[in-house]
């Protein structure tokens, strides 16, 4: 259970700092009640990671074999991938196509919502912009591959406790911190502790 909570810590903490998400949370914290935006972020985040684990453990019914191999694929696949795309990345302070998206994903729904905003559409609006990013993030991906071979209540703890400290650092210093985070640097760490857990994954079948 400690390696599955410790897994799926580390993975969520490096992979979702400068991610969408982040960048939504720290925009939303800007204009609303810190408190009410962590709130609605944290919330979808930990829905989010239910159901990925729960979709996890469905997957884990199949023959060992085939979850193994597919997570020593998918770790290893998500490493490269990572690798490559940070080293195309420019050394710039972070990803502007991705704080682009979180601008304009939050303006839609500004212009939606009702001016005069309570305290729960607040929370409503966070917990929906987070969940429709997250969804389909090689995150989720994850947390699917991480709970199909390991001890689900270690990695859903886990990965909402790496969640909930991602959403703090936004919602607290998220302007001050998003200036001075190296997406290419989150990038490299991410790729190489998927390849990690690739190979982690591989020692301990063999």
């Amino acid at each position: 259970m400690l390696t599955a909570f410790t897994a799926g810590l580390l993975l969520i903490t490096v992979s979702e700092l400068g991610d969408k998400t982040f960048f939504i949370a720290v925009i939303l914290a800007m204009h609303h009640s810190r408190r009410l935006v962590f709130t609605g972020v944290t919330a979808a985040l930990a829905a989010m990671t239910i159901l990925s684990v729960l979709f996890g453990q469905a997957v884990s019914f199949l023959p060992k074999v085939y979850i193994h191999y597919a997570e020593i694929a998918l770790f290893i696949a998500f490493g490269l991938k990572l690798l490559y795309d940070a080293s195309k990345m420019s050394p710039a302070a972070c990803d502007t196509e991705v704080v682009e998206e979180a601008e304009a994903a939050v303006k839609k729904a500004d212009l939606e919502l009702p001016k005069q905003k309570t305290s729960l559409t607040i929370i409503i609006e966070a917990f929906v912009l987070t969940f429709m990013a997250e969804w389909g993030d090689r995150t989720q991906i994850a947390t699917i591959a991480l709970a199909a071979g390991n001890n689900p209540i270690g990695v859903t703890i886990g990965a909402i406790l790496g969640h909930a400290i991602c959403a703090a650092i936004a919602v607290i210093g998220g302007k001050m911190i998003a200036g001075r985070i190296s997406e290419r640097q989150l990038t490299l760490i991410g790729g190489c502790l998927f390849l990690v857990f690739g190979v982690v994954a591989a020692i301990e079948g063999a």
